[in-house]
Formats: structure tokens, sequence, C-alpha cells
């Protein structure tokens, strides 16, 4: 039993047995102080508002109830808190059920026949992607993961935009780049994309077609709006397969106009009385409901905007059965995000269908100072380059390593670090060193401890206490991670039990100590299985040997 599970037991109990009704939540934490105690609890002062009684004695009452309880050394009543202190033998049996469980621990079923959606990157094909879309495809891949941890079926999506004007000014740039590999000085459009891959692709299609093209009209832009689509999605496969992101579904937003989405979603909107006419446009009356503007939907061209299609795209998630929606998006969004939640509400959609997880961006701290990415410009540092400088799992745990809402510097020298300063290694080199340890155990001969017979009561060290109970809030740190969009929470956990485990590794012998041996063996074998679950999730690698 989890130590948080153990002491709620025993409160429910204590309250059973003085005649009161157990509540529906008997909350238990963490103590802030170690002169607290282990965990705290207070469920008195929900006690307190059925029982007319001030929490302060009702935690005293509790308390004289569960000091006799045998897995706690101490109970303590504070104001109207109770706290526990935990005899070392009720911290023990976590290593049992850490083991026991294997892979089902740290796992859920609350998502359990229930489907999740979310969808992440979603760049427009104008370019490959950088280090700026690395961010999202990092957080949006954990996200996922962390909700399949707590039994949820989650689909991984990319949306591909791949219809209006910014289509055509890559067709434009990419035929301007082709004229002058041809020779001729085509100039790239002012507000065109003006990056060097466009360059090498325009030098690849003269080579394949000569002067085939020589100007500009609709037949030209067809033909290169669809070869400058297919050629950047190929360099954006090339991307996530550097980072190893892979998608279940792709939608284009093409799709989404020739299976009329987009009108049958304006035709819901305008039944229910939330879209008017002005100045040749279509507007959706957001003011109404207490937003700040009201934004168009169609324009006075007929054409629909971003915020129109992306209602469509939402109505066509629910049609397709999910239970939860989780867009994976950068904060410059939020007035759109709110247009989008506010339409959804209008059509009837369940509150809580469509969350945001918001990210703020990425800059790049080198040797030049800190930059900023454009890909319009041409100035990046694509994704698959930066995966070849510092290694998939280092690119990857930096881009989850900081809260999503906190601006992210990504530091190339501490990167390029290969030393434990570097927090990946850090991490890596912890289950490394217990990997190695169990393999000199091997060569001993001293096979692994048995759960059933293991003697746990040497593990007294307050090192070796302090890590089991680390290793006992992972289940609470990837639920919390998952429902909070927070893998960062997760990265602190691994580099927490690693902080704990390397003095403690420094300091101790492990073999050849008698019956101490399978205790500290039984410890390190719960520490190595957390760790490497914990890097799992977040698509970091947990090396053998390094």
């Amino acid at each position: 039993m989890r130590l948080e599970d153990l002491v709620r037991a025993s409160v429910a109990e204590a309250v059973t047995a003085r005649g009161w009704t157990v509540p529906a939540e008997i909350p238990v934490d963490r103590a802030a102080r170690p002169e607290h105690g282990d965990l705290t609890t207070r469920v008195a002062f929900h006690l307190s508002r059925e029982f007319g009684a001030p929490p302060a004695e009702i935690a005293a009452r509790l308390a004289s109830e569960l000091a006799a309880h045998p897995p706690f050394a101490k109970v303590e009543p504070v104001g109207g808190f109770v706290n526990f202190t935990l005899r070392p033998e009720a911290v023990h049996d976590v290593l049992r059920k850490i083991l026991a469980d294997g892979e089902a621990y740290g796992r859920g079923d609350e998502g359990r026949g229930k489907a999740v959606q979310v969808e992440f990157v979603s760049s427009n094909p104008t370019g490959p992607l950088t280090i700026g879309h690395l961010r999202q495809a990092a957080l949006g891949d954990v996200v996922a993961e962390l909700y399949s941890r707590l039994g949820w079926r989650s689909i991984r999506e990319y949306y591909l935009n791949d219809e209006g004007r910014q289509m055509d000014l890559l067709a434009r740039s990419l035929w301007a780049r082709y004229r002058q590999a041809c020779g001729d000085d085509q100039p790239v459009p002012a507000d065109g994309y003006h990056g060097e891959y466009l360059a090498a692709l325009g030098e690849e299609l003269a080579r394949a077609w000569g002067d085939r093209y020589p100007g500009w009209d609709e037949s030209t832009r067809a033909v290169f709006r669809e070869e400058a689509v297919a050629r950047v999605m190929a360099m954006i496969h090339e991307d996530l397969d550097a980072i190893g992101v892979r998608f279940d579904v792709w939608t284009r937003e093409g799709d989404l106009h020739r299976r009329g989405l987009v009108q049958e979603a304006l035709g819901e909107l305008q039944r229910r009385g939330a879209v008017y006419e002005k100045d040749g446009a279509l507007w959706l009356a957001s003011t109404k409901h207490g937003l700040s503007r009201d934004p168009v939907l169609i324009r006075s061209d007929g054409t629909p905007t971003y915020t129109m299609v992306d209602i469509a795209y939402h109505l066509e998630k629910r049609e397709r059965g999910f239970d939860l929606v989780i867009d994976v998006q950068g904060a410059d969004h939020v007035d759109e995000q709110q247009q989008v939640l506010l339409a959804l509400k209008i059509l009837g959609f369940p509150g809580g269908f469509l969350r945001y997880c918001l990210h703020q961006f990425v800059t790049v701290k080198g040797e030049e100072g800190i930059q900023r990415m454009s890909t319009r410009a041409g100035r990046f540092l694509r994704l698959k380059d930066l995966v070849v400088e510092v290694g998939r799992d280092v690119a990857r745990y930096f881009m989850v390593r900081r809260k999503p809402q906190s601006h992210l510097v990504f530091d190339l020298a501490l990167a390029r670090n290969t030393s434990m300063e570097n927090p990946v290694y850090y991490v890596q080199y912890a289950h490394t060193r217990i990997a190695s340890l169990f393999r000199e155990a091997e060569r001993e001969g001293i096979a692994p401890p048995d759960l059933r017979t293991v003697d746990l009561s040497p593990l007294t060290d307050p090192c070796e206490l302090a890590l089991i109970k680390e290793l006992d809030r992972f289940p609470d740190v990837v639920r919390i991670a998952a429902h909070e969009f927070a893998p960062h929470l997760l990265c602190e956990h691994v580099e927490s039990v690693s902080g704990l485990f390397h003095p403690y590794y420094a300091r101790v012998r492990v073999l050849g100590q008698g019956p101490v041996t399978a205790a500290r063996l039984t410890l390190l074998a719960a520490v190595r299985h957390v760790l490497a679950e914990g890097l799992t999730i977040l698509g970091v690698s947990a090396p053998e040997e390094m």
C-alpha cells in the first residue's frame, strides 16, 4: 500500500471508531517541513463543519485514536492538522509494491474506456521544423503518454494547414528560387519565405524540370504549391523522426473544406443565432457572451478565417467520438482559443471537452548570445540538425524540463556538455550506475532478492528512507503532470530521485555486506525501475551503460 493510502485508511478507521461519518475525501499531503513528520492531513477541518467542533479539538481526538497504530512512530496534532511520522517497516512496504507492480506502478485506470486526442505541432507546411517547434513536439508527445499511463486511449494528431494565402506565398517563393536556379533573377516576395531550404529545393526542381515553367500563372501556381507542400512535408517527417515523435492521424485543412464541414459548422452557428452579417462578412456574436470582440468567420470575399475552420475541425473531432481533446498551442493564441471555446459552448459541446495546453516560446543561447527564430526570414536552427548536434535525449528533455508557461532559453553549451552537469546525463547516470551494480552482483553469483523473503529491516539510513518516500510519489507525479500539462514535474521527480541516489551510492557499500546487501539491492532495483519508467514517459532512453 502506498504511504498516503496507508494514512487515509488509518484515518477512516479512526473516524469510524469515533462514530463519525467518513468524509468522501481524506486529503493527505507531504509534510512541508521535516519536524512535521512525513505526512499530514487536514481532514479535521472537513469534520469540523459537520460536527460543529473546532478543528484543533477534532485533530487531537484523531491523533489520540491513531497514536497506537503500528505503522506510525508518532502522531501529533498541530492546530487543525494531524501529522504522521512513519516507522521504517511501513516505508519498506513501498519497495515491495513498486517491484511487485512492475510496469503497472504509476499507472491508473481513470481513462479506461475513454479516448483523448492530443493535437500538437501542426506547423504550416512552409518550412522544416525548428527548435521552436521542438518544445511543442516534446510537450505534446509527453502529455499524450502521460494520459496513456492513466488508462486513456491517446491519439496523437497533426493538423496540416495546407490552404490559404501562406501556401500561395510558399509556392511563389519556391518558383522564384527555381527561376533563380535557371538563371532568371526572380525576387522572392517581400512577405514570402526566404530560407535557404527553398533555394536547395529550387535547384533540385531546376535540374529535374529545366526551363519548363518560365512564367507565373494559375497552372504554375498549382504545380508549385503541390510540389512545395509535398517537399516541405517530407522535411517535417524527417524532423519528427529525428526527435522520435509519431502521429496516429494526419488531418488536412483541405479535407475539411472538401467534405463540407466548414459550411456545416457555420450553418449550425447560424441556426443558433450566433452569427450576424456586417460589411459583407459573417461575424461570431462573441461580445454578447462576454468576450472583448466579435471575430470574422467568413470574409467579404467568401473565404473562411482560421477561427471558422478551427471551429469546424473541433466539430469533426467530436463526431469522431473523443471524450477529451487537448490542443497544444503557443500562448499567443489565447484570444482565438476563447472564440473557439465559446463557439463550442454555443454548439452544445460539454464543458471540458476541449482543453488548451499552452506554452511560451523558445530562444537559443549560443556563442553569439540569445537568438530568436524565424522561418519566414530563414533564420532558424532546424530540429533535425539540433538532434544531430546534442542528441535526441538531450533535445527532448531540455524542452519539457521547464514549466510550459515559462519562456525557455535553450542553452546550447549546457546541452552539448556530456558531464553530470547536464541534467539528462545526471539522471541517466543514476540508472546506469545501478545497472552496472547488478551486473557486478551477477558476476559475483549474488541472486536478485526475492520479494517474498527479503528482509528489509536493515534499511534504516535516513537517505534510504528518503529515497523510498520519494519513489512513493511517482504515481502522484504522473497523475498531476497529466492533469496540469506539466511534464516538468516528472523531470523534477527523476532529478530528485537521482539527487538522493548519487551521494548515497558514493557513501555506502552494497555488495558483500551480508543481509544488508539483499535489502540494498531491493532498494536500488526500485530506484532503477522508477527512473526507467520516468525517462520512458519523457521519451528519453534509460541506458544500461554510458
